[in-house]
């Protein structure tokens, strides 16, 4: 993978040697739905548009979920030992990893003709709702669609075919990836956008009163 750089009248390409995995809070703490996600999403739009994925995690409080996650970590606590002490837990994880090291070293897929034209279409596609939704809102969305994001997906679908050892991407790893990213960073990008009103002094007055009696997210 590469970046291209263009500042102060240098124009070139490097190599991209790692990938970057960022998490954030919200200014508030929690995600409040009550706000758009711009004021959720309190980061320059310059630092987005670099991540390929972004995803909107909510600490949702549900019994169900709230006891599945609960039984997960002990279990996992619980089996540490164990799972260190198994030899064959050992060697499929370093099957794994010779495996995608294999992968990253012996193939260089490329797009297909085909898929290229599949995925020229889903960008201007995307752009154009995303143009739509910006007039019917009178706001800009919170993660701008920009040519780095149809690069995000090129690698995306490169990514895919990679770990089927294909040295081309076809039509299948490119719709692949266009759905990864519209479930993670369009969907990011959407929210708050339908959400968005114009409140009225009694329904200000009425949320002021809410909010100081019951804290974001509860």
């Amino acid at each position: 993978q590469t970046i291209s750089i263009a500042k102060a009248g240098i124009t070139t390409v490097l190599n991209s040697r790692t990938s970057v995995l960022a998490a954030a809070n919200p200014p508030s703490g929690r995600y409040d739905d009550l706000k758009t996600a711009q004021d959720n999403i309190d980061l320059q739009t310059t630092i987005l548009s670099r991540f390929d994925l972004i995803f909107i995690v909510k600490d949702i409080r549900m019994y169900s979920q709230d006891k599945l996650i609960a039984s997960h970590i002990i279990k996992v606590h619980a089996s540490a030992d164990a799972v260190s002490g198994d030899t064959r837990a050992s060697k499929e994880e370093n099957w794994l990893k010779r495996y995608i090291q294999y992968c990253r070293t012996e193939c260089h897929p490329r797009l297909s003709e085909a898929a290229a034209n599949v995925l020229q279409n889903k960008y201007v596609n995307i752009r154009q709702n995303m143009r739509q939704q910006a007039n019917e809102s009178g706001e800009a969305a919170a993660i701008p669609i920009t040519v780095r994001q149809l690069e995000a997906i090129i690698r995306l679908s490169e990514a895919l075919a990679k770990m089927r050892l294909s040295y081309v991407a076809t039509e299948e790893h490119v719709k692949e990836a266009t759905r990864l990213f519209e479930v993670s960073t369009m969907d990011a990008a959407r929210s708050g956008v339908n959400q968005h009103i114009n409140p009225t002094a009694e329904m200000a007055q009425a949320e002021t009163q809410i909010k100081r009696r019951m804290g974001i997210g509860s």
